[in-house]
């Protein structure tokens, strides 16, 4: 009977630890092999050691990539760690419409990521509403460059991102903000502290955890950032690919007849450190903090 139970809790999860081998943990090593050979799509390929790994670093769209994506996490955390919890404390209110506003503010996440950038795609094009509007107004006298200008297009499919997450992570936060005891603001009030006094002392730390994870979650996603920028930028990553991401740059390589898989895995290796590394300093802060 004893043995019986020693191994009913290795059955239970052997389904989800069978789906993580399968699908996360051999695809991994497999990559991290393939990055040391010279693999194509239509040819198989030879170990040559780090020759991938040094013709990386003579990529000239590489360094490009690097920053994008890095500017493109540093901006999309603390926009989307913060806003979508001032979101929350107001849609947490219980106010006539209050139901209406929060499903507004969650529906562009339900929206594919691919038609969202389309629609915004035709927004900012320079015959696009945003542009036809200011014009209209006498802001501008001639259309802004959005999609074509490399910092205008970045920080559009920034913008794009932001918009689209809010909802997600508003309702993240929700969850949290009903955790938070109304006995500490009350307090707080008694003593004195203002509304901005009590949003850091008593609903910043009431929600540390779920901020933590929610500045995990928006950095993994923004270095695997790709749809936002492959549609707003052409599919091209904007004029002479200089808004190209990590995640484009691995499609590149890999896409094609003569596809360079084994130079796409060595570029997919670089995406995991670069990071792994973000989300290890923000365990080690959330770690300090409690």
């Amino acid at each position: 009977m004893r043995s019986h139970r020693s191994y009913t809790p290795w059955l239970l999860v052997a389904p989800a630890l069978l789906w993580l081998a399968v699908f996360n943990l051999w695809p991994a090593l497999n990559t991290s092999v393939l990055s040391f050979t010279n693999v194509h799509t239509l040819s198989g390929g030879s170990f040559i050691g780090l020759r991938n790994y040094s013709l990386m670093w003579q990529d000239p769209h590489l360094r490009d990539a690097i920053l994008n994506t890095l500017v493109f996490m540093a901006v999309c955390v603390p926009l989307l760690t913060f806003l979508p919890l001032l979101l929350a404390l107001l849609v947490q209110r219980t106010l006539p419409f209050m139901g209406f506003f929060r499903t507004v503010f969650y529906f562009p996440v339900i929206a594919s990521a691919v038609v969202v950038a389309m629609i915004w795609q035709w927004l900012l094009d320079d015959r696009g509403l945003v542009n036809g509007l200011a014009q209209q107004a006498g802001w501008i006298h001639s259309a802004l460059p959005f999609l074509t200008d490399r910092w205008l297009l970045l920080f559009s499919a920034i913008a794009l991102t932001v918009w689209k997450g809010l909802g997600y992570y508003m309702v993240l936060y929700l969850s949290a903000l009903g955790n938070v005891r109304r006995e500490l603001h009350e307090a707080a009030a008694v003593d004195g502290a203002g509304t901005v006094r009590r949003f850091w002392s008593v609903t910043v730390p009431g929600v540390r955890g779920t901020m933590a994870l929610v500045a995990m979650l928006i950095a993994v996603n923004a270095m695997r950032v790709f749809a936002e920028l492959y549609v707003l930028g052409g599919r091209t990553g904007g004029i002479g690919g200089q808004d190209v991401s990590l995640v484009m740059l691995i499609q590149q390589a890999a896409s094609g007849a003569d596809g360079r898989l084994g130079y796409a895995s060595a570029l997919s290796v670089l995406l995991f450190f670069l990071t792994v590394g973000p989300l290890l300093l923000l365990a080690r802060w959330n770690r300090r903090e409690d």
